[in-house]
């Protein structure tokens, strides 16, 4: 004979619905957080026309571990800062709406409360090292949240396109560069 009963669902809709508000409570905190402490504020850094000041201290801790084996050691603080000079300008190039996406996800890799349970790194982007950069990355990249996922993803884009519009970096992927006329 068959079995025909029914198997519980993993997560019933009490569960759902817990987790539901448990979730929006911890982003309507780490909202608030971020406009209280500042975080969130909207006037860029020096020299700069839309990165802030929050957005730099990960930045410059993300890019090395991105431009690993594609820069050597001793230009790296050249490409770092060229680096950022090329995402600044290229946010500023960027709809509105996906402007605000984007320094939505500065925001909540800045902010501490935030910035520990979802990426792993609890003390501040000055004192992470690479290995804890790269372990935050490959958690986002094999999370089973779809919003973490697409978060990596944007990292990676942001920064890989800052870094290969800059004319010191087609040497090293073979491009002779544009031709001339």
């Amino acid at each position: 004979m068959t079995n025909t009963t029914l198997s519980t669902p993993a997560l019933s809709r009490r569960g759902l619905l817990r987790a539901g508000l448990v979730g929006s409570a911890f982003l309507a905190t780490a909202g608030l957080g971020a406009a209280l402490s500042g975080c969130s504020a909207s006037s860029p850094a020096s020299g700069y026309t839309v990165l802030r000041e929050t957005d730099l201290p990960f930045l410059r801790a993300l890019i090395p571990v991105l431009l690993e084996g594609a820069v050597p050691a001793a230009q790296m603080p050249d490409a770092i800062a060229g680096t950022l000079q090329s995402l600044d300008y290229s946010l500023d190039h960027l709809s509105p709406e996906l402007l605000k996406l984007t320094l939505q996800l500065f925001d909540v890799l800045a902010l501490p409360i935030t910035r520990g349970p979802l990426t792993g790194v609890w003390r501040s982007w000055d004192n992470a090292g690479a290995d804890d950069i790269r372990q935050f990355l490959a958690r986002w990249q094999d999370s089973s949240i779809s919003l973490l996922r697409m978060g990596h993803e944007s990292l990676l884009k942001l920064v890989m396109m800052a870094w290969y519009s800059r004319q010191e970096s087609w040497a090293h992927c073979g491009y002779p560069g544009p031709p001339t006329i």
